[in-house]
């Protein structure tokens, strides 16, 4: 059995308060399930980072051939500009990644309500990225992506306080509906007479 390798590292201060309000405040904006999914965009920010740093340190064509390599790989999913470059990379903040991750997408596009929904509807398979079905929320989406919904499956996107407005119009409409039919009835029976 393979031995997987490490994805993300804790914390060295635990209970250090500024990261940990800090940490909340981007898992409630996001929508993530828990912090562990947070570090993991950290782990994978911080390795592009140490990539950046070693290219840096490379001569002349090696370094211009690492660079393009890294350069290309961020600008395919729209990380940084076309026109970038390595300091650009070292420049990069845990949000410019986040803001990649097919669930904010999801949520970003209107295509889901909130970020938890936009969650609940990857996990259950009703996402397509260019016609295959991704259930994994952390899914890094490229700029040439097409993002839909499987076939046939149409969400109900109507808000909480929006739901209650159009049960109250429902209530009003069928109250309505009794007074004319009631109506109708009594002229009925005046007419036989």
């Amino acid at each position: 059995m393979l031995k997987r390798k490490k994805q993300f590292s804790r914390p060295k201060k635990p209970w250090q308060l500024s990261r940990i309000k800090e940490e909340n405040q981007l898992a409630k904006e996001y929508g993530l399930r828990n912090k562990k999914e947070l570090w993991r965009t950290a782990e994978l920010l911080k390795n592009w980072r140490e990539l950046a740093k070693q290219t840096v340190s490379l001569a002349g064509e090696e370094q211009a051939r690492e660079s393009k390599i890294l350069l290309t790989k961020l600008q395919k999913y729209g990380i940084v500009s076309a026109e970038a470059d390595i300091d650009d990379v070292l420049a990069l903040d845990l949000k410019r990644i986040l803001e990649k991750r097919l669930q904010t997408l999801v949520y970003k596009n209107s295509m889901a309500l909130t970020p938890k929904q936009a969650r609940q509807f990857i996990t259950h398979n009703k996402v397509t990225v260019n016609g295959e079905k991704v259930s994994s929320p952390a899914y890094l989406v490229k700029t040439s992506d097409k993002i839909a919904f499987i076939h046939g499956f149409k969400p109900n996107l109507v808000s909480p306080a929006k739901a209650q407005e159009l049960k109250a119009d429902l209530a009003e409409a069928r109250k309505v509906k009794a007074e004319m039919k009631e109506k109708a009835e009594v002229a009925v029976r005046e007419v036989a007479k």
